[in-house]
């Protein structure tokens, strides 16, 4: 028998062997996947969000299926498929309070001292590094839209005023926004809480009014007004430590309007009321 011949055999035995191997793996190892994984993904939004924890919408039917979520996680989805879902699983819907964006930033163009005209790269994170923009705030929105370009959900717009606006309807809390802007000015809040502080500058008293007429002064005087232990001054600012409890008169003697109230789109209702508010105080 020649050599070619004899290589032949070889290859062959080979992967006969390694084919017996495989045959065998499959039967002994293979894992039957629970085919109403794909009935619950077919009933899920496909967004692909991670507003419920997971990162898609096969991996969250993966855990529904396995009992290690619920389908109320899905603020996504409608009541009537969240209930679909928990049908076919035989579980609760155990619905979940809708998320949103939240900025906390009321200092829009006309509101920020300028301290010089920035002619770089239009993108928040190359400002952010250039001075805060020339801006007289560095802690404040650099008004550039980050958050708009990284939104897939076409759930944030710019206004006029060079701020963000969050359509809270389209918003599915995936939280790109919060990754993307480089002065952490977005959080993620359940859609009843209405009480937003719209600073994030540490200063207090005449120097953040300087920088922007819309800042937190540390007044004190929403925390005063609110609930005790609803709203407090911490660092140079107001902070809401219970969002249940915080009601709008907290925010009625705010020389600012910094502290406010949210309804629906963060800024459409109140950004100009709250200008005009603080330059007539």
């Amino acid at each position: 028998m020649n050599e070619i011949a004899i290589a032949g055999l070889v290859m062959t035995g080979i992967a006969g062997f390694f084919g017996v191997v495989l045959a065998l793996a499959n039967r002994f190892f293979r894992v039957v996947e629970d085919p109403r994984i794909d009935v619950v993904e077919g009933k899920l939004p496909g967004t692909n969000c991670g507003a419920c924890g997971e990162p898609g919408c096969r991996s969250f039917a993966e855990a529904l299926v396995k009992g290690a979520s619920v389908p109320g996680k899905c603020t996504v989805s409608t009541p009537a498929a969240i209930e679909d879902v928990a049908s076919v699983l035989g579980v609760d819907a155990d619905f979940q309070e809708k998320r949103t964006a939240r900025l906390h930033c009321a200092g829009g163009k006309s509101a920020v001292r300028r301290l010089a005209d920035y002619q770089g790269e239009s993108s928040c994170r190359a400002a952010f590094v250039v001075n805060g923009g020339g801006r007289a705030c560095s802690w404040g929105c650099l008004g550039l839209g980050d958050c708009d370009v990284v939104c897939t959900f076409d759930a944030i717009h710019m206004n006029d005023e060079g701020l963000p606006v969050v359509d809270v309807e389209a918003c599915t809390a995936c939280g790109d926004c919060v990754d993307v802007c480089p002065l952490d000015l977005f959080t993620l809040e359940a859609v009843s809480t209405e009480i937003i502080v719209q600073c994030s500058s540490p200063l207090a008293g005449e120097g953040a009014r300087l920088a922007c007429e819309v800042a937190c002064d540390a007044c004190g005087r929403c925390a005063l007004d609110a609930q005790e232990g609803a709203v407090e001054i911490t660092g140079g600012l107001a902070v809401v430590r219970s969002p249940s409890r915080a009601t709008e008169e907290c925010t009625f003697r705010c020389p600012t309007g910094a502290i406010a109230v949210v309804h629906g789109d963060q800024f459409q209702e109140m950004e100009l009321t709250q200008l005009r508010r603080s330059r007539h105080a």
